[in-house]
């Protein structure tokens, strides 16, 4: 992964790119905001025949989540529906086509995109290369940029910019979903970079990049700028289906969701990215803003069963060292930190990692642990359910249901330019904690700043409902402690390489 961020890149290095993307301004129906629900569901497959394909398309149901570390939503392109996986860690929409033969393409059962050469398809030409990931777990999706109409949860948006990759080994397409459906911010994405630099192939002009976000950004924030929703947000929860079944998952759009009230939220600014970072330039028309890059916000310490945990001692790479940060990110199914921190924290936990590092940080099921970030001057837990998983099928190695290991929280790169943040928050803090998510003024975000939310979901009592999780799959209650598999996560998205 380089030092230098994406807008350093872009603007030290200027493709030459031999067509266009063209610009359509569109007027949209409006809605209050949506939600769409994750439904458990057995691992992802084709659509089949049968299926009320009425329901997926309109919103009422979602395509669910597998094995709790990955969730996807219905999204149609074109006449093809699909589920693509929702990343916040990246801010772009692409699906795969019938001409992606990669090891990870050809284990898929997602319907595919093919139709660039249909009438309702406008092909660009213009070649993409999207990096996701950080150095151990990185990955690419490669195509070329089309356009065509998207519906989401029964919200039709004409002419929105994708990818159609014909080149990926993206973990998303192992795992039952055609490709991903980004919600981050319109500076990291790949996509309208490379929309706009097709337009002026002399230079890369910044003006065009952010004036032209509603014609080729991404989908949520066309939908913001277009006024096709209430409000510039969405909002996440995701449930738990391996530890104990509960909790309800849902993507609500344009507002909170039903029944939550802003003031039980805690809302602290997202992290924004001055050149010398590795963030956007400023246009000629707004000088004096610094752009939001990613959702990230600083975090005020981390703990484990109330004892503040030490800071790390790594150093950033290339860069002085940021103020501690952390991204919050669907398209990670871990919790990632500063390695030595989270060997620190594992030799707390695991007598076993304690006397050999080298050693699966294995532990008693029944041993409920609390990792807690402290946010905003509030504090909040990861669920002792979320904190664990079984350590085989049937809790492995002739330990019944007794043997789990904490491999939900394991090590990252250090904070360099274009990605300042120390921890990634993924799938088991978003299991415990409401995210709402506000994308503010996209072009004047000094005006109206971007903002995360949080609500804790994790119950008083939740130490024990890990406890009683145990004893049912100790009684073969089939319900409970079902394996999970690091193997299935979604790389984190950590910018360009």
């Amino acid at each position: 992964m380089p030092a230098a961020g994406l807008w350093a890149l872009v603007l030290a290095t200027l493709p030459t790119l031999v067509s266009s993307v063209p610009l359509v301004h569109w007027a949209p129906s409006r809605r209050d905001g949506f939600s769409l629900p994750f439904i458990k569901r057995s691992p992802l497959s084709t659509l089949s025949s049968d299926q009320d394909l009425s329901k997926v398309t309109s919103g009422s149901v979602g395509l669910g989540d597998r094995d709790d570390v990955f969730y996807t939503v219905s999204v149609t392109v074109g006449d093809t529906t699909t589920a693509l996986n929702i990343d916040t860690g990246s801010s772009d929409l692409w699906i795969i086509t019938p001409d992606c033969h990669t090891k990870e393409c050809d284990v898929s059962n997602a319907p595919r995109y093919d139709e660039l050469c249909s009438d309702d398809s406008q092909p660009s030409g213009v070649a993409v290369d999207m990096r996701y990931g950080d150095s151990t777990t990185g990955s690419y999706a490669r195509g070329k940029i089309g356009r065509n109409t998207v519906t989401l949860a029964g919200l039709t948006v004409p002419d929105q910019a994708f990818a159609a990759v014909d080149d990926t080994d993206n973990y998303a397409i192992t795992n039952g979903a055609a490709g991903v459906l980004g919600l981050g911010f319109p500076a990291q994405s790949f996509i309208q970079v490379a929309a706009v630099q097709a337009q002026d192939r002399a230079a890369f002009d910044v003006d065009a990049l952010v004036s032209q976000t509603d014609e080729v950004g991404p989908l949520i924030p066309r939908l913001a700028l277009s006024g096709a929703i209430a409000e510039p947000l969405f909002a996440i929860t995701l449930q738990r289906d391996t530890i104990d079944v509960s909790g309800k998952g849902q993507l609500t759009v344009g507002k909170l969701p039903d029944g939550v009230d802003e003031s039980s939220i805690t809302w602290v600014p997202v992290r924004r990215y001055a050149p010398a970072d590795g963030g956007l330039p400023p246009p000629s028309f707004a000088p004096d803003e610094v752009y939001p890059m990613r959702w990230e916000v600083e975090i005020d310490a981390v703990y484990l069963d109330g004892e503040e945990l030490p800071q790390s001692t790594q150093s950033a790479d290339g860069i002085p060292n940021p103020s501690l940060s952390a991204l919050i990110d669907t398209g990670n199914s871990l919790i990632r930190g500063p390695p030595d921190v989270v060997n620190s924290l594992h030799s707390k936990v695991s007598p076993a990692f304690a006397a050999d590092p080298t050693a699966p940080p294995r532990l008693p099921c029944s041993a409920a642990h609390t990792l807690a970030f402290k946010i905003g001057g509030k504090t909040f837990p990861v669920d002792p359910r979320d904190f664990v998983a079984p350590a085989a099928p049937g809790g492995g190695g002739g330990g019944g249901a007794s043997a789990c290991v904490a491999d939900t929280v394991v090590g990252t790169d250090a904070p360099r330019a274009g990605a300042l943040y120390s921890w990634n928050l993924g799938d088991p803090f978003l299991k415990s904690t409401l995210v709402a998510f506000y994308y503010g003024n996209l072009t004047h975000p000094s005006v109206d700043p971007p903002r995360v939310g949080f609500a804790s979901l994790v119950p008083p009592d939740a130490a024990e409902r890990l406890r009683d999780a145990v004893a049912r799959a100790g009684d073969g209650d089939p319900r409970e402690l079902r394996p999970y598999s690091q193997g299935t996560q979604s790389p984190e998205y950590t910018g360009p390489s």
